[in-house]
């Protein structure tokens, strides 16, 4: 437990950090599973329209430090292949 003032108030911000990079890294994995949803249906031009959505999306998580910005990189080209692959 925290003991000084200054542990006391950094506790407080770490806790509401963590719940508002929570709901930002759940709504990242939501437009990922998307576009992997449209990927696995075989609708090309669902799965663009679902990977253009997600793309701005990973962008801002790498800025708010939600994800490493290799972590990033890495994802949007996995997802890019797998769109890229339907026939």
């Amino acid at each position: 437990m925290a003991n000084t003032a200054q542990a006391k108030k950094r506790a407080k911000q770490a806790e509401k950090s963590r719940i508002r990079n929570a709901g930002q890294r759940s709504n990242l994995r939501t437009f990922i599973k998307k576009v992997l949803a449209a990927v696995r249906e075989g609708d090309k031009e669902k799965a663009q329209a679902a990977f253009k959505t997600a793309m701005p999306i990973i962008d801002s998580a790498v800025s708010k430090g939600i994800i490493h910005k290799n972590k990033a990189a890495r994802s949007k080209s996995r997802l890019n292949s797998k769109v890229k692959a339907i026939a």
